[in-house]
């Protein structure tokens, strides 16, 4: 894979494959009925705060996690057949807490491409990890990656309902089984996040970083915060947003990270998290190794179908994980 020709061909493929995907990674977010049910909520918020509070505590925790979208998105998870892959494991990983998070651990099925990764990925907000499959594909068969698909709790199979300190946990917990199983211990992890998948991310690897096991982090359209999310997509409820009591810190956690490469992948027409959180993060970031690449057409659901997408990933894993000290 070193001469430029064969680059150019595995480049091709990458891309061959993920736009056969695009039916099954375009999902719905916090676009369809999230970002306006936010803003009804939290309107409906203010007006009962004092004799429904935590009731509108939960009611506003569903508008984030979105874990019902698709329909049947809680019991109709897609399995790698589907996509025709061979070599794959399904799994129910316990948590500390009690929970059962459902995942798919994913082998390279090209000995010739086979790397010393393993990409711990996060889900965004809505959907589960079956959706997710043909983007473990492309890491798995062309990249040559181990691949973990992690369902947090109360999404697909996964145990439980969803908030911030329970994901955190589920986010730990699939950290900690990598570094546990023979064939992932001693490889590089490489966490992946799509948009609250990449507010998990970042948390995961400011606590991890120091282990040593960290070999990269790959943020795709992710926020600044929750709360400055609110703001930013929906300017009316800017004085509500201190009411999300979901924070996902991005912005003050993201700092602490110093030593792990980290990708930025922005897609400029995402009509969800609007590119200037991702500017803004890269902008905060303090890691001495990190990349920004820009997806022109890309929107939320959509930005890794878009050119580029994949091949910078693919640079990103070669050059700054496998070579990083």
């Amino acid at each position: 894979m070193s001469s430029p020709s064969s680059t150019t061909t595995f480049l091709n493929q990458v891309t061959n494959a993920a736009t056969s995907a695009i039916s099954y990674v375009r999902l719905p977010v916090l676009a369809s009925s999230g970002i306006a049910a936010i803003l009804s909520v939290l309107l409906y918020f203010k007006q009962n705060l004092l004799e429904n509070l935590s009731a509108e505590y939960r009611r506003f925790s569903e508008v984030i996690y979105q874990r019902n979208l698709p329909i049947g998105a809680r019991t109709e998870v897609p399995k790698p057949p589907i996509f025709s892959m061979t070599d794959w494991e399904d799994l129910s990983i316990p948590t500390p807490d009690g929970e059962s998070l459902h995942a798919y651990f994913l082998r390279p099925t090209n000995r010739r491409f086979e790397q010393n990764v393993t990409v711990l990925m996060f889900h965004g907000n809505a959907g589960n990890i079956g959706h997710r499959l043909p983007i473990g594909k492309v890491l798995q068969e062309h990249m040559g990656c181990h691949v973990l698909l992690l369902e947090y709790r109360g999404y697909g199979l996964s145990t439980g309902s969803p908030n911030e300190r329970g994901i955190l946990i589920d986010a730990q917990t699939g950290f900690d089984y990598l570094t546990k199983r023979a064939e992932t211990r001693n490889t590089k992890i490489v966490v992946y996040g799509q948009s609250l998948g990449g507010a998990v991310g970042i948390q995961l690897v400011a606590k991890n970083e120091k282990r040593g096991n960290v070999g990269g982090l790959v943020l795709e359209n992710t926020f600044m915060s929750m709360r400055k999310l609110i703001p930013s997509a929906l300017p009316p409820a800017k004085y509500l947003a201190r009411l999300c009591h979901q924070i996902w810190p991005s912005d003050t956690t993201l700092p602490m990270i110093k030593d792990t490469p980290i990708l930025f992948l922005s897609g400029l027409k995402d009509e969800i998290v609007p590119a200037s959180h991702m500017e803004q993060l890269f902008g905060i970031c303090r890691s001495r190794k990190q990349t920004f690449k820009e997806l022109p057409n890309g929107t939320h659901n959509d930005t890794m179908m878009e050119p580029g997408y994949f091949e910078a990933m693919f640079k990103f894993i070669r050059e700054d994980v496998l070579k990083n000290r």
